[in-house]
Protein backbone atom coordinates (compact mmCIF):
# COMPACT_ATOMS: atom_id res chain seq x y z
CA UNK A 1 0.00 0.00 0.00
CA UNK A 2 1.50 3.34 -0.73
CA UNK A 3 2.30 5.45 1.80
CA UNK A 4 -0.33 8.49 1.21
CA UNK A 5 -3.13 6.26 0.27
CA UNK A 6 -5.20 6.01 3.18
CA UNK A 7 -8.55 8.30 2.58
CA UNK A 8 -8.99 11.35 4.71
CA UNK A 9 -11.70 11.93 7.35
CA UNK A 10 -14.16 14.42 6.03
CA UNK A 11 -13.81 15.31 9.68
CA UNK A 12 -17.38 17.71 10.61
CA UNK A 13 -19.40 18.97 7.88
CA UNK A 14 -20.00 22.67 8.32
CA UNK A 15 -23.16 23.89 7.44
CA UNK A 16 -23.10 26.47 4.80
CA UNK A 17 -22.98 27.57 1.06
CA UNK A 18 -20.81 29.15 -1.60
CA UNK A 19 -22.36 32.60 -1.23
CA UNK A 20 -22.24 35.59 -3.53
CA UNK A 21 -19.80 37.59 -1.22
CA UNK A 22 -17.49 34.81 -0.06
CA UNK A 23 -16.87 34.29 -4.11
CA UNK A 24 -16.26 37.76 -5.14
CA UNK A 25 -13.93 38.43 -1.76
CA UNK A 26 -11.67 35.36 -2.94
CA UNK A 27 -11.75 36.62 -6.42
CA UNK A 28 -10.92 40.23 -5.46
CA UNK A 29 -7.85 38.62 -3.00
CA UNK A 30 -6.53 36.32 -5.30
CA UNK A 31 -5.68 39.31 -7.93
CA UNK A 32 -2.16 39.74 -5.40
CA UNK A 33 -1.70 36.95 -7.93
CA UNK A 34 -1.55 39.19 -10.40
CA UNK A 35 1.34 41.41 -9.33
CA UNK A 36 3.77 38.02 -9.06
CA UNK A 37 2.94 36.78 -12.51
CA UNK A 38 3.15 40.28 -14.43
CA UNK A 39 6.42 40.13 -13.14
CA UNK A 40 7.40 36.72 -14.21
CA UNK A 41 6.23 37.16 -17.41
CA UNK A 42 7.40 40.61 -18.27
CA UNK A 43 11.08 40.13 -17.21
CA UNK A 44 12.05 37.82 -20.06
CA UNK A 45 10.98 39.44 -22.85
CA UNK A 46 12.37 42.48 -21.35
CA UNK A 47 15.36 41.23 -21.72
CA UNK A 48 15.09 40.28 -24.77
CA UNK A 49 14.25 43.34 -26.57
CA UNK A 50 17.33 44.92 -28.62
CA UNK A 51 16.89 48.53 -27.38
CA UNK A 52 17.06 47.36 -23.45
CA UNK A 53 20.05 45.47 -23.76
CA UNK A 54 21.65 48.03 -25.29
CA UNK A 55 20.83 50.68 -22.81
CA UNK A 56 21.76 48.83 -19.84
CA UNK A 57 23.80 45.44 -20.77
CA UNK A 58 25.69 46.42 -23.69
CA UNK A 59 28.12 43.52 -23.42
CA UNK A 60 24.90 41.15 -23.67
CA UNK A 61 23.87 43.33 -27.08
CA UNK A 62 26.85 43.40 -29.04
CA UNK A 63 27.34 39.18 -28.19
CA UNK A 64 23.93 38.81 -29.78
CA UNK A 65 23.98 41.38 -32.46
CA UNK A 66 27.67 39.35 -33.17
CA UNK A 67 29.43 42.66 -32.57
CA UNK A 68 31.78 40.51 -29.95
CA UNK A 69 32.96 37.53 -29.91
CA UNK A 70 30.58 34.70 -28.36
CA UNK A 71 31.57 30.99 -28.70
CA UNK A 72 28.04 29.35 -28.29
CA UNK A 73 25.14 30.68 -28.89
CA UNK A 74 23.72 29.03 -25.42
CA UNK A 75 25.90 31.52 -23.61
CA UNK A 76 24.51 35.09 -24.99
CA UNK A 77 23.25 35.52 -21.89
CA UNK A 78 25.35 34.75 -19.51
CA UNK A 79 25.89 38.11 -18.04
CA UNK A 80 26.03 38.01 -13.99
CA UNK A 81 24.65 41.99 -14.18
CA UNK A 82 21.67 41.03 -16.39
CA UNK A 83 20.96 37.85 -13.79
CA UNK A 84 20.89 40.13 -11.08
CA UNK A 85 18.34 42.75 -12.74
CA UNK A 86 15.65 39.44 -12.62
CA UNK A 87 16.69 37.47 -9.75
CA UNK A 88 17.31 40.70 -7.20
CA UNK A 89 13.30 40.44 -7.10
CA UNK A 90 13.10 37.41 -5.26
CA UNK A 91 16.03 37.93 -2.56
CA UNK A 92 13.70 40.89 -1.51
CA UNK A 93 10.61 38.56 -1.64
CA UNK A 94 12.42 36.36 0.88
CA UNK A 95 13.29 39.14 3.23
CA UNK A 96 9.74 40.82 3.16
CA UNK A 97 8.35 37.50 3.71
CA UNK A 98 9.79 37.21 7.53
CA UNK A 99 8.16 40.77 8.36
CA UNK A 100 5.02 39.86 6.75
CA UNK A 101 4.54 37.03 9.02
CA UNK A 102 4.50 39.45 11.91
CA UNK A 103 2.01 41.68 10.16
CA UNK A 104 -0.25 39.17 9.18
CA UNK A 105 -0.67 37.71 12.64
CA UNK A 106 -0.57 41.45 14.27
CA UNK A 107 -2.80 43.46 12.14
CA UNK A 108 -4.58 40.92 9.68
CA UNK A 109 -4.39 39.28 6.59
CA UNK A 110 -6.23 42.69 4.62
CA UNK A 111 -3.29 45.04 5.80
CA UNK A 112 -0.01 43.01 4.17
CA UNK A 113 -2.16 42.97 1.00
CA UNK A 114 -2.24 46.73 0.93
CA UNK A 115 1.44 47.38 2.27
CA UNK A 116 2.68 44.55 -0.47
CA UNK A 117 0.76 46.51 -3.27
CA UNK A 118 1.79 49.65 -2.35
CA UNK A 119 5.39 48.79 -2.50
CA UNK A 120 4.95 46.71 -6.01
CA UNK A 121 3.52 50.01 -7.12
CA UNK A 122 6.56 51.67 -5.86
CA UNK A 123 8.95 49.21 -7.95
CA UNK A 124 7.00 50.15 -11.00
CA UNK A 125 7.23 53.48 -10.74
CA UNK A 126 11.00 53.17 -10.43
CA UNK A 127 11.53 50.37 -13.14
CA UNK A 128 9.60 52.78 -15.63
CA UNK A 129 11.60 55.55 -15.07
CA UNK A 130 14.84 53.84 -14.77
CA UNK A 131 18.17 55.27 -16.00
CA UNK A 132 20.49 53.37 -15.36
CA UNK A 133 21.15 49.58 -13.94
CA UNK A 134 20.99 50.92 -10.34
CA UNK A 135 17.62 52.31 -10.24
CA UNK A 136 16.70 48.78 -12.23
CA UNK A 137 17.86 47.09 -9.38
CA UNK A 138 15.96 49.46 -6.30
CA UNK A 139 13.09 49.09 -8.42
CA UNK A 140 13.07 45.32 -8.14
CA UNK A 141 14.30 45.17 -4.81
CA UNK A 142 10.84 47.23 -4.09
CA UNK A 143 8.75 45.01 -6.02
CA UNK A 144 10.15 42.03 -4.45
CA UNK A 145 9.12 43.49 -0.72
CA UNK A 146 5.49 43.86 -2.50
CA UNK A 147 5.51 40.10 -3.71
CA UNK A 148 7.15 39.19 -0.29
CA UNK A 149 3.94 40.33 1.51
CA UNK A 150 1.12 39.44 -1.05
CA UNK A 151 2.40 35.99 -1.40
CA UNK A 152 2.60 35.66 2.49
CA UNK A 153 -0.91 36.87 3.08
CA UNK A 154 -3.49 36.22 -0.22
CA UNK A 155 -3.42 32.22 0.64
CA UNK A 156 -3.94 32.13 3.91
CA UNK A 157 -6.65 34.34 3.17
CA UNK A 158 -8.18 32.48 0.46
CA UNK A 159 -7.93 29.17 2.84
CA UNK A 160 -9.10 31.10 5.73
CA UNK A 161 -12.31 32.38 3.79
CA UNK A 162 -13.22 29.32 1.82
CA UNK A 163 -15.84 26.70 2.64
CA UNK A 164 -13.77 23.34 3.24
CA UNK A 165 -15.42 21.89 0.15
CA UNK A 166 -14.38 24.50 -2.09
CA UNK A 167 -11.13 25.63 -0.62
CA UNK A 168 -9.08 23.98 -3.03
CA UNK A 169 -10.70 25.45 -5.66
CA UNK A 170 -11.27 29.29 -4.43
CA UNK A 171 -7.46 29.24 -3.62
CA UNK A 172 -6.40 27.97 -6.65
CA UNK A 173 -7.45 31.24 -7.67
CA UNK A 174 -4.56 32.59 -6.67
CA UNK A 175 -2.63 30.38 -9.37
CA UNK A 176 -4.93 31.91 -12.05
CA UNK A 177 -4.12 35.00 -11.23
CA UNK A 178 -0.52 34.79 -11.81
CA UNK A 179 -0.98 32.52 -15.20
CA UNK A 180 -3.32 35.72 -16.01
CA UNK A 181 -0.84 37.90 -15.07
CA UNK A 182 2.18 35.90 -16.53
CA UNK A 183 0.06 36.20 -20.41
CA UNK A 184 -1.11 39.53 -19.67
CA UNK A 185 3.00 41.29 -19.67
CA UNK A 186 3.64 38.33 -22.46
CA UNK A 187 1.21 39.97 -24.59
CA UNK A 188 2.26 43.70 -23.80
CA UNK A 189 5.71 42.59 -24.43
CA UNK A 190 5.06 41.29 -28.00
CA UNK A 191 3.50 44.50 -28.99
CA UNK A 192 5.64 46.92 -27.40
CA UNK A 193 8.97 44.40 -29.34
CA UNK A 194 9.14 47.25 -31.90
CA UNK A 195 8.96 50.55 -30.50
CA UNK A 196 11.60 53.05 -28.92
CA UNK A 197 10.27 53.09 -25.63
CA UNK A 198 8.41 49.92 -25.53
CA UNK A 199 10.69 48.53 -22.85
CA UNK A 200 9.54 51.23 -20.53
CA UNK A 201 5.99 50.96 -21.35
CA UNK A 202 6.83 47.35 -20.26
CA UNK A 203 7.99 47.62 -17.12
CA UNK A 204 5.78 50.76 -15.92
CA UNK A 205 2.65 48.92 -16.66
CA UNK A 206 3.50 46.89 -13.81
CA UNK A 207 1.73 50.05 -12.02
CA UNK A 208 -1.55 48.82 -13.10
CA UNK A 209 -1.63 44.89 -11.33
CA UNK A 210 -0.40 47.17 -8.32
CA UNK A 211 -3.23 49.59 -7.96
CA UNK A 212 -5.94 47.03 -8.63
CA UNK A 213 -4.23 44.82 -5.68
CA UNK A 214 -4.81 47.74 -3.12
CA UNK A 215 -7.89 49.37 -4.77
CA UNK A 216 -9.50 45.54 -4.22
CA UNK A 217 -7.23 44.98 -0.78
CA UNK A 218 -8.89 47.92 0.43
CA UNK A 219 -12.24 46.83 0.23
CA UNK A 220 -11.87 43.04 1.67
CA UNK A 221 -13.31 42.50 4.87
CA UNK A 222 -10.72 39.99 7.34
CA UNK A 223 -11.08 36.62 7.77
CA UNK A 224 -12.99 35.56 10.93
CA UNK A 225 -9.73 33.50 11.64
CA UNK A 226 -7.98 37.00 11.73
CA UNK A 227 -10.72 38.57 13.48
CA UNK A 228 -10.87 36.01 16.35
CA UNK A 229 -7.07 35.96 16.72
CA UNK A 230 -7.18 40.08 17.28
CA UNK A 231 -10.25 39.79 19.75
CA UNK A 232 -12.85 40.88 17.90
CA UNK A 233 -15.11 38.23 18.45
CA UNK A 234 -18.64 39.64 17.87
CA UNK A 235 -17.37 41.22 13.98
CA UNK A 236 -16.23 37.51 14.22
CA UNK A 237 -19.40 35.57 14.31
CA UNK A 238 -20.99 38.33 12.28
CA UNK A 239 -18.65 37.82 9.12
CA UNK A 240 -18.84 34.14 9.36
CA UNK A 241 -22.93 34.04 9.09
CA UNK A 242 -22.45 36.54 6.00
CA UNK A 243 -19.65 34.57 3.92
CA UNK A 244 -20.88 30.89 5.00
CA UNK A 245 -25.16 33.08 4.20
CA UNK A 246 -26.66 30.92 7.42
CA UNK A 247 -27.23 32.40 10.67
CA UNK A 248 -26.38 28.07 12.36
CA UNK A 249 -22.24 28.85 12.33
CA UNK A 250 -22.33 28.01 16.13
CA UNK A 251 -19.86 24.53 15.26
CA UNK A 252 -17.33 26.50 13.04
CA UNK A 253 -17.54 29.63 15.36
CA UNK A 254 -17.03 27.28 18.50
CA UNK A 255 -14.19 25.77 16.89
CA UNK A 256 -12.18 28.54 15.62
CA UNK A 257 -12.34 30.14 18.81
CA UNK A 258 -10.94 27.25 20.25
CA UNK A 259 -8.11 27.14 17.69
CA UNK A 260 -7.48 30.96 18.84
CA UNK A 261 -7.11 29.95 21.96
CA UNK A 262 -4.54 27.59 21.95
CA UNK A 263 -2.52 29.47 19.65
CA UNK A 264 -2.52 32.45 21.88
CA UNK A 265 -0.84 29.85 24.63
CA UNK A 266 1.75 29.66 21.45
CA UNK A 267 4.35 32.88 22.28
CA UNK A 268 6.67 32.16 20.22
CA UNK A 269 5.26 30.62 16.88
CA UNK A 270 8.75 30.40 14.98
CA UNK A 271 9.81 28.05 18.22
CA UNK A 272 6.80 26.31 17.81
CA UNK A 273 6.52 25.43 14.73
CA UNK A 274 9.64 23.39 14.72
CA UNK A 275 7.93 20.92 17.65
CA UNK A 276 7.31 17.54 16.55
CA UNK A 277 3.89 17.83 15.85
CA UNK A 278 4.29 19.75 13.51
CA UNK A 279 6.83 17.93 11.57
CA UNK A 280 4.80 16.83 8.30
CA UNK A 281 3.51 20.54 7.60
CA UNK A 282 7.00 22.12 7.90
CA UNK A 283 8.58 18.83 5.75
CA UNK A 284 6.27 19.90 2.99
CA UNK A 285 5.72 24.13 3.90
CA UNK A 286 9.51 23.43 2.35
CA UNK A 287 10.00 20.97 0.19
CA UNK A 288 6.85 21.82 -1.63
CA UNK A 289 7.90 25.16 -3.43
CA UNK A 290 11.43 23.57 -3.17
CA UNK A 291 10.44 20.71 -5.66
CA UNK A 292 7.96 23.43 -7.49
CA UNK A 293 11.10 25.47 -8.08
CA UNK A 294 13.01 22.55 -9.31
CA UNK A 295 10.24 21.27 -12.21
CA UNK A 296 12.43 23.68 -14.23
CA UNK A 297 9.05 25.63 -15.13
CA UNK A 298 10.65 29.07 -14.30
CA UNK A 299 13.41 28.51 -17.24
CA UNK A 300 10.35 28.48 -18.81
CA UNK A 301 8.43 31.16 -17.41
CA UNK A 302 11.08 33.96 -16.85
CA UNK A 303 13.52 32.98 -19.99
CA UNK A 304 10.70 31.71 -22.00
CA UNK A 305 11.60 34.45 -24.83
CA UNK A 306 15.36 34.11 -24.26
CA UNK A 307 15.00 30.54 -24.17
CA UNK A 308 13.40 30.54 -27.75
CA UNK A 309 15.27 33.38 -29.49
CA UNK A 310 18.47 31.19 -27.78
CA UNK A 311 17.16 28.02 -29.87
CA UNK A 312 17.14 29.78 -32.74
CA UNK A 313 13.37 31.75 -32.78
CA UNK A 314 13.36 34.79 -34.11
CA UNK A 315 12.96 38.40 -31.90
CA UNK A 316 9.41 38.02 -32.38
CA UNK A 317 8.59 34.79 -32.81
CA UNK A 318 10.35 34.04 -29.64
CA UNK A 319 7.79 36.38 -27.80
CA UNK A 320 4.83 35.04 -29.87
CA UNK A 321 5.66 31.52 -28.40
CA UNK A 322 6.17 33.10 -24.58
CA UNK A 323 2.50 34.18 -25.24
CA UNK A 324 1.15 30.53 -26.48
CA UNK A 325 2.82 28.94 -23.69
CA UNK A 326 1.52 32.00 -21.40
CA UNK A 327 -2.05 30.80 -22.90
CA UNK A 328 -1.85 27.23 -21.70
CA UNK A 329 -0.33 28.48 -18.49
CA UNK A 330 -3.86 29.99 -17.78
CA UNK A 331 -6.24 27.39 -19.34
CA UNK A 332 -4.62 24.60 -17.99
CA UNK A 333 -4.74 26.59 -14.32
CA UNK A 334 -8.46 26.49 -15.09
CA UNK A 335 -8.76 22.88 -15.64
CA UNK A 336 -6.84 22.47 -12.15
CA UNK A 337 -9.64 25.03 -10.61
CA UNK A 338 -12.53 22.63 -11.76
CA UNK A 339 -11.27 19.45 -10.64
CA UNK A 340 -8.89 19.47 -7.37
CA UNK A 341 -11.77 19.28 -5.07
CA UNK A 342 -13.06 16.49 -6.87
CA UNK A 343 -10.24 14.07 -7.49
CA UNK A 344 -8.11 15.95 -5.11
CA UNK A 345 -4.66 17.09 -4.63
CA UNK A 346 -2.49 14.03 -4.45
CA UNK A 347 -3.86 12.71 -7.64
CA UNK A 348 -3.17 16.10 -9.28
CA UNK A 349 0.20 15.73 -8.27
CA UNK A 350 1.78 12.63 -9.20
CA UNK A 351 -0.11 13.32 -12.78
CA UNK A 352 1.30 16.56 -13.30
CA UNK A 353 4.82 15.32 -12.40
CA UNK A 354 4.65 12.24 -14.80
CA UNK A 355 3.74 14.63 -17.38
CA UNK A 356 6.43 17.17 -16.97
CA UNK A 357 8.64 14.09 -16.86
CA UNK A 358 7.80 12.73 -20.30
CA UNK A 359 8.44 16.44 -22.14
CA UNK A 360 10.98 17.32 -19.71
CA UNK A 361 12.94 13.62 -21.92
CA UNK A 362 11.53 14.70 -25.05
CA UNK A 363 12.48 18.26 -25.31
CA UNK A 364 16.31 17.46 -23.85
CA UNK A 365 16.40 15.12 -26.90
CA UNK A 366 14.27 17.44 -29.72
CA UNK A 367 16.98 20.22 -28.78
CA UNK A 368 20.00 18.28 -28.18
CA UNK A 369 19.32 16.24 -31.81
CA UNK A 370 18.85 19.50 -33.57
CA UNK A 371 21.76 21.78 -31.63
CA UNK A 372 23.82 19.40 -30.31
CA UNK A 373 26.58 21.09 -28.26
CA UNK A 374 27.70 23.89 -30.27
CA UNK A 375 24.73 25.60 -29.88
CA UNK A 376 24.49 27.02 -33.57
CA UNK A 377 21.64 25.42 -36.09
CA UNK A 378 21.41 27.05 -38.73
CA UNK A 379 18.43 27.67 -39.90
CA UNK A 380 15.50 26.28 -37.66
CA UNK A 381 12.54 24.67 -39.73
CA UNK A 382 9.41 25.35 -39.08
CA UNK A 383 7.64 22.12 -38.06
CA UNK A 384 11.21 21.35 -35.78
CA UNK A 385 10.39 24.93 -33.72
CA UNK A 386 6.81 24.22 -33.78
CA UNK A 387 6.96 20.75 -32.24
CA UNK A 388 9.32 22.39 -29.83
CA UNK A 389 7.11 24.82 -28.87
CA UNK A 390 4.09 22.09 -28.76
CA UNK A 391 6.10 20.13 -26.18
CA UNK A 392 6.55 22.80 -23.88
CA UNK A 393 3.05 23.63 -23.82
CA UNK A 394 2.07 20.17 -22.91
CA UNK A 395 4.96 20.17 -20.07
CA UNK A 396 3.71 23.93 -19.08
CA UNK A 397 0.02 22.54 -18.90
CA UNK A 398 1.35 19.77 -16.56
CA UNK A 399 3.05 22.30 -14.10
CA UNK A 400 -0.02 24.20 -14.56
CA UNK A 401 -2.75 21.72 -13.45
CA UNK A 402 -0.68 20.06 -10.68
CA UNK A 403 2.65 21.27 -8.97
CA UNK A 404 1.94 25.39 -9.75
CA UNK A 405 -1.10 26.13 -8.15
CA UNK A 406 -1.13 22.97 -5.21
CA UNK A 407 2.52 24.52 -4.22
CA UNK A 408 0.34 27.10 -2.95
CA UNK A 409 -2.67 25.62 -2.31
CA UNK A 410 -1.41 22.48 0.25
CA UNK A 411 1.17 24.81 2.39
CA UNK A 412 -1.46 27.43 3.43
CA UNK A 413 -4.29 24.76 4.64
CA UNK A 414 -2.09 22.36 6.17
CA UNK A 415 -0.84 24.14 9.36
CA UNK A 416 -2.72 24.54 12.52
CA UNK A 417 -3.42 28.62 13.43
CA UNK A 418 -1.32 29.42 15.69
CA UNK A 419 2.05 28.73 13.77
CA UNK A 420 -0.09 29.60 10.21
CA UNK A 421 1.62 32.43 9.73
CA UNK A 422 4.59 31.20 10.20
CA UNK A 423 4.35 28.62 8.10
CA UNK A 424 3.05 30.37 5.31
CA UNK A 425 6.27 32.61 5.99
CA UNK A 426 8.30 29.36 5.51
CA UNK A 427 6.74 28.72 2.18
CA UNK A 428 6.99 31.86 0.68
CA UNK A 429 10.66 31.94 1.83
CA UNK A 430 12.12 28.66 0.24
CA UNK A 431 9.62 29.23 -2.73
CA UNK A 432 11.48 32.60 -3.15
CA UNK A 433 15.19 32.03 -2.16
CA UNK A 434 15.05 28.68 -4.87
CA UNK A 435 13.35 31.24 -7.11
CA UNK A 436 16.61 33.56 -6.70
CA UNK A 437 18.63 30.67 -7.06
CA UNK A 438 17.42 29.49 -10.04
CA UNK A 439 17.22 32.56 -11.89
CA UNK A 440 20.69 33.15 -10.82
CA UNK A 441 22.19 30.28 -12.48
CA UNK A 442 19.91 29.42 -15.44
CA UNK A 443 22.36 31.06 -17.45
CA UNK A 444 25.04 29.74 -16.12
CA UNK A 445 23.93 26.22 -16.39
CA UNK A 446 22.72 26.71 -19.82
CA UNK A 447 25.66 27.54 -21.10
CA UNK A 448 27.28 24.86 -19.02
CA UNK A 449 24.53 21.71 -19.39
CA UNK A 450 23.05 22.77 -23.17
CA UNK A 451 20.24 20.88 -23.80
CA UNK A 452 21.13 18.89 -20.36
CA UNK A 453 19.27 21.44 -18.32
CA UNK A 454 15.97 19.85 -19.06
CA UNK A 455 17.62 16.66 -17.96
CA UNK A 456 18.84 18.04 -14.74
CA UNK A 457 15.23 19.50 -13.91
CA UNK A 458 13.58 16.12 -15.23
CA UNK A 459 16.16 14.27 -11.81
CA UNK A 460 14.01 16.34 -9.46
CA UNK A 461 10.82 15.87 -10.71
CA UNK A 462 11.31 12.09 -10.55
CA UNK A 463 12.46 12.75 -6.97
CA UNK A 464 9.60 14.82 -5.71
CA UNK A 465 6.71 12.44 -7.24
CA UNK A 466 8.06 9.62 -5.48
CA UNK A 467 8.27 11.72 -2.70
CA UNK A 468 4.52 12.44 -2.88
CA UNK A 469 3.47 8.97 -3.83
CA UNK A 470 5.09 8.04 -0.27
CA UNK A 471 4.44 10.59 2.13
CA UNK A 472 1.41 12.43 0.80
CA UNK A 473 -2.17 12.07 2.44
CA UNK A 474 -5.09 13.47 0.56
CA UNK A 475 -6.32 16.78 2.09
CA UNK A 476 -9.28 17.35 0.14
CA UNK A 477 -12.34 17.90 2.11
CA UNK A 478 -10.82 18.31 5.23
CA UNK A 479 -11.96 21.31 7.47
CA UNK A 480 -8.70 23.32 7.69
CA UNK A 481 -8.92 23.40 11.47
CA UNK A 482 -9.18 19.52 11.68
CA UNK A 483 -5.92 19.21 9.22
CA UNK A 484 -3.90 17.52 12.27
CA UNK A 485 -6.05 14.08 11.81
CA UNK A 486 -5.39 13.68 8.54
CA UNK A 487 -1.22 13.67 9.73
CA UNK A 488 -2.12 11.52 12.62
CA UNK A 489 -3.52 8.79 10.70
CA UNK A 490 -0.98 8.70 7.91
CA UNK A 491 1.58 5.46 7.93
CA UNK A 492 4.58 7.45 8.69
CA UNK A 493 3.42 10.81 10.03
CA UNK A 494 1.58 9.35 12.70
CA UNK A 495 4.54 8.66 15.31
CA UNK A 496 5.03 12.21 15.02
CA UNK A 497 1.23 13.61 15.20
CA UNK A 498 -0.86 11.96 17.87
CA UNK A 499 -4.41 11.71 17.10
CA UNK A 500 -6.11 14.87 18.59
CA UNK A 501 -7.94 14.91 21.92
CA UNK A 502 -11.00 17.40 20.78
CA UNK A 503 -12.45 15.24 18.31
CA UNK A 504 -15.48 12.62 18.38
CA UNK A 505 -14.57 9.23 19.15
CA UNK A 506 -15.93 8.01 15.98
CA UNK A 507 -13.58 10.23 13.92
CA UNK A 508 -10.42 8.65 15.99
CA UNK A 509 -8.53 6.50 13.89
CA UNK A 510 -9.42 2.93 14.45
CA UNK A 511 -13.09 3.81 15.45
CA UNK A 512 -16.68 4.24 14.82
CA UNK A 513 -17.53 5.18 11.27
CA UNK A 514 -13.65 6.47 10.31
CA UNK A 515 -12.19 3.22 11.73
CA UNK A 516 -14.45 1.37 9.36
CA UNK A 517 -13.36 3.08 6.39
CA UNK A 518 -9.64 2.85 7.14
CA UNK A 519 -9.95 -0.65 7.59
CA UNK A 520 -11.70 -0.86 4.31
CA UNK A 521 -9.11 0.96 2.60
CA UNK A 522 -6.68 -0.73 4.16
CA UNK A 523 -7.96 -4.15 2.88
CA UNK A 524 -8.54 -3.13 -0.33
CA UNK A 525 -4.96 -1.75 -1.05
Amino acid sequence: MAGGGIAPSKGKAYPGNMTCKVFVTCIVAAMGGLIFGYDIGISGGVISMPLFLKKFFPDVWRKEQGLSPSTNQYCTYNSETLTLFTSSLYFAALLASFVASSVTRACGRRVSMVIGGTLFLAGSAVNGFAQNVLMLIIGRLLLGFGIGFANQSVPVYLSEMAPYRYRGALNMVFQLSITIGILGANLLNYFMANLKYGWRISLGCAAVPGIIFIIGSLLLPDTPNSLIERGKREEAKIMLQKIRGIRDVDEEFDDLVIASEESKKVQHPWANIMKEKNRPQLTFAMLIPFFQQFTGINVIMFYAPVLFKTIGFGSTASLMSAVITGLVNCLSTLVSIAIVDRFGRRGLFLEGGSQMLIMQLAIAAAIGAKFGVSGNPGSLPKGYALAVVAMICVYVAGFAWSWGPLGWLVPSEIFPLEVRSAGQSINVSVNMIFTFVVAQIFPVMLCKLKFGLFLFFSFFVVIMTIFIYKFFPETKGVPIEEMAIVWSRHPYWRKFVPAPDNIDDDRKPGSGRIGIEIVKKEQDC
